[in-house]
């Protein structure tokens, strides 16, 4: 048996005693050190997923720690290795799997959201999952490597080149990783827009070039226009979501649109549900285009790689660490002071 933080009912997690999952021959058990909670498993908590999800089950698809046991058929890992887990695996049949982009599978499922997953202090992954963590980097920075690579996954999948000047809606989680996956490819500009002052002063402080603009003192537009003499940036991302409405302010998607140069590129990865106001002459005129970006596909090398170097600033992410036994403590946590943490890591 194993202790996990069991999701019992939506709104409630127990601490409790479950039996340890089983692993076939090409997968391993892995014994979780850190694990994070994402804005997805607030909306699993809450009820938001279910008919894609059961209760009860073990969340958690932020988490690494070391291989404890592993199948007969696992090459190239060894147990006492330490290891992040990509979440995601497909079904290889769709036609976007058809094309290798399983990232747009239909049938996507992850760790912690349709199988159990990391809040708990063991877990199976199949070994294609698996990613080597060097002695450099630590076990809290580690369990961040999953959120860091959906910024390098919208990068890459806006295209953003060397020298591209950058803007990006939200500051919060998935803004801050967009924020750093830019900055290890170019050295150009990069504004950063939010409403919430403190997330701004994390941008800045982890690059101190970066401009913020707070969107209730000015027209992020306009300044970004301003700032770049009316030519607009090369790149611009929206990871708002649900958005604040802010009188006589433009919805992010547009105001990305607006905001780009001609022939730019937006790529949007808020998970809203509202409709979208949009003019979409805006876009024709400048022969622009909009891609979307929803999780990783491959980046996770990339990342580990650029947080050995030091690059990344993980620190400044991490709100708050608590024992995996106080999950339901966090949640409420979460959702009652959301402007106050970007991320929650649970300790097993």
């Amino acid at each position: 048996m194993m202790r996990a933080a069991v999701l019992t009912r939506y709104g409630k997690i127990e601490w409790k005693e479950t039996p340890v999952p089983e692993f076939g021959p090409k997968e391993v058990l892995v014994k979780v050190n850190r694990a994070g909670i994402c804005g997805t498993d607030q909306h699993i908590f809450k009820g938001d997923f279910d008919g894609r999800t059961h209760v009860p089950m073990i969340q958690g698809h932020e988490f690494a720690g070391v291989i404890h046991e592993m199948g007969k058929d696992v090459k190239g890992f060894h147990k006492g290795e330490r290891v992040v887990v990509d979440p995601i695996f497909w079904c290889g049949k769709c036609a976007a799997c058809q094309l290798e982009h399983f990232p747009a599978c239909t049938s996507l499922k992850l760790i912690g959201v349709d199988v159990d997953g990391g809040f708990a202090e063991y877990v199976a992954a199949k070994d294609f999952m698996l990613y080597k963590i060097p002695d450099s980097i630590s076990d809290r920075h580690a369990a961040l490597v999953e959120m860091l690579s959906i910024g390098f996954h919208a990068a890459r999948r806006a295209g953003v080149q060397k020298d591209d000047t950058v803007a990006i809606w939200g500051a919060g989680r998935v803004g801050q990783t967009i924020l750093r996956a830019c900055r290890t490819i170019t050295g150009n500009g990069i504004f950063i827009v939010d409403v919430l002052q403190n997330r701004l002063d994390k941008a800045v402080k982890a690059y101190p070039d970066v401009v913020a603009i707070h969107a209730a003192k000015e027209n992020p537009v306009e300044a970004i226009r301003e700032r770049t003499r009316g030519r607009g940036v090369d790149v611009a991302f929206e990871a708002v979501g649900h958005a604040m409405p802010l009188a006589e302010q433009t919805p992010p998607v547009r105001a990305c649109i607006q905001s780009i140069r001609g022939a730019g590129t937006v790529c949007v990865l808020g998970l809203a549900d509202d409709p979208v106001p949009l003019v979409m002459k805006e876009l024709i005129w400048k022969e622009a285009r909009i891609v979307a970006s929803r999780v990783t596909h491959g980046e996770f090398k990339t990342t580990v790689c650029h947080l050995e170097r030091g690059e990344l600033h993980p620190d400044l992410l991490i709100s708050a660490e608590m024992p995996a036994s106080q999950a339901q403590e966090a949640f409420r946590m979460l959702d009652e002071h959301p402007e106050d943490h970007l991320k929650v890591l649970l300790k097993l």
